[in-house]
């Protein structure tokens, strides 16, 4: 890193900081993420900037000794950059129930932050090479990310006069070889049975789920279907 800091070098870290983060954060933008844009752009520009502040701070005087104890400092300054941007990605990030989203968003963030730190501290070559390898996850890989075929899992309540059987479930539901599990029953007060059954099977992408939930509704009366993100 550099310790003698000319503006033709503040405006060559900031620009390619500026620039990386805008190729991240259109393509968070395009897919409706909560950090898109405007929030990657901004959290790398701050990571920047403090590296910078830290690299005009650091000068070097007097002994050997001095100038270790300089650079420890500048060290801690990085570290409590990231401790900050910990925060964001933890409000970036929600959790109901089973559901869980927004953990890619939180990297997304804490990936630009140290992005923004190597640029901000004068190392543009891994700058540079971070900015590629996150662009390259986060838009050429997501389409691999799309085909893999994701472990889907279901609770499903359906309503009958009588009995009904697992195999029944799964018979009905065989072209998208689900595994069927019975959970509990009870009858209501109108003496019919309300049966739980656990569902599983594979998609590759949500219309799966749906055509799963249209099927179930076409042989039998759900009253409730349940989806959890994860299913063990």
């Amino acid at each position: 890193m550099s310790e003698e800091l000319t503006w033709p070098d503040i405006l060559l870290r900031v620009l390619l900081t500026v620039v990386a983060a805008s190729l991240i954060g259109i393509n968070r933008e395009k897919g409706g993420h909560a950090a898109g844009f405007r929030t990657t752009v901004l959290v790398g520009l701050a990571a920047c900037l403090a590296m910078l502040q830290a690299n005009a701070l650091l000068v070097v005087e007097g002994s050997h000794e001095h100038s270790g104890f300089a650079r420890m400092d500048v060290l801690r300054f990085a570290l409590g950059v990231l401790t900050g941007v910990g925060f964001i990605g933890g409000g970036a990030v929600l959790h109901r129930g089973n559901f869980v989203t927004g953990v890619t968003t939180a990297a997304t963030i804490w990936a630009m932050t140290t992005i923004g730190l190597c640029f901000g501290g004068g190392q543009l070559g891994i700058g540079v090479v971070g900015t590629v390898v996150a662009f390259f996850f986060l838009s050429p890989m997501q389409a691999l990310d799309n085909w893999l075929a994701r472990r889907q899992r279901a609770t499903v309540e359906i309503l009958v006069d009588g009995t009904l059987r697992e195999e029944d479930v799964r018979r009905a539901l065989d072209v998208y070889d689900c595994t069927v599990h019975f959970v509990s029953s009870r009858t209501r007060h109108d003496t019919k049975n309300l049966l739980v059954f656990d569902v599983r099977w594979k998609s590759r992408t949500s219309a799966n789920t749906e055509v799963v939930y249209r099927e179930l509704q076409r042989h039998f009366k759900v009253e409730h279907f349940a989806l959890s993100e994860h299913p063990v």
